[in-house]
């Protein structure tokens, strides 16, 4: 039907819960902290729709990027105007790549990181 959420585990929980709330904006619907497991559970969302569940756990392995790894490869996220979310992240302090065209679709596109180096797509809105 469609995707319900992604999770995501971060290895420094504050600096991750500002990263997704404050420079990326998605909203706060529920935190818990799961003693017997040493947990934070973030559930957020971009307005009311429930996309992402940041987890901390005691020392998680690292997940290789570079080169590309098997798995999850980035994750997406829609946008209105492309050059106003690039500017808005780099004065929030990302390091962002150059927009880019999609050969295919001709909408143009580029990427950042999260805090643990989870590469993000910023991608221009368009209807499939």
């Amino acid at each position: 039907m469609k995707i319900h959420h992604i999770a995501i585990i971060c290895s420094d929980y504050q600096v991750s819960k500002k990263f997704y709330t404050e420079i990326l904006g998605l909203n706060i619907i529920r935190e818990v902290y799961r003693e017997e497991r040493k947990s934070y559970k973030l559930d957020l969302a971009i307005g009311d729709h429930y996309v992402i569940e940041l987890f901390s756990f005691p020392d998680p392995p690292k997940r290789p990027s570079h080169p590309e790894a098997c798995g999850l490869r980035h994750l997406a996220f829609s946008v209105e105007n492309i050059s106003e979310k690039r500017q808005e992240l780099m004065e929030k302090g990302l390091n962002c790549e150059e927009i880019r065209l999609d050969e295919f679709t001709g909408k143009e596109f580029f990427f950042t990181q999260d805090p643990d180096q989870l590469p993000l797509e910023f991608y221009e809105s368009y209807a499939v």
